[in-house]
């Protein structure tokens, strides 16, 4: 198993951030494989992804995972059952700049990597252009 973290700076007020990550509605406007999310009661999520695996066609997978909320400390923690043992949190926390935050993100899981860096610097670009677009 393996931890990964990294981060980034966002243009916008940590408060505006932190709502729009909380809304699990947003999660494919930022997380390109992901096709669609459909929250149930409490922290339950269900999320279909399309996935195009190195030795298998291509696919759409649909699993149950938890998205939970921390409001106090402006975190997030996520995870979904499977054998990669996939769980994360995020941070939201000031900027070095008014008007702006600095995101982290923490993955813990089995994936190699590779996988593992080029998706978390995916989904931080991906989360920085979404939220800073609907800023406008």
């Amino acid at each position: 198993m393996g931890e990964y973290s990294d981060s980034i700076t966002v243009h916008v007020p940590p408060d505006r951030l932190f709502a729009y990550l909380s809304d699990v509605e947003h999660l494919p406007s930022y997380m390109p494989r992901l096709t669609s999310v459909h929250p149930h009661e409490g922290d339950q999520v269900t999320v279909t992804a399309h996935i195009e695996p190195a030795d298998a066609p291509e696919q759409d997978v649909t699993s149950e995972a938890y998205l939970h909320v921390v409001e106090e400390g402006k975190s997030l923690e996520w995870g979904a059952p499977g054998p990669h043992d996939y769980r994360g949190r995020l941070h939201v926390d000031e900027g070095e700049d008014a008007g702006s935050c600095r995101l982290t993100v923490e993955l813990h899981t089995g994936h190699t990597r590779e996988q593992v860096e080029n998706g978390l610097k995916e989904a931080l670009s991906g989360i920085k252009q979404a939220v800073e677009k609907a800023e406008r």
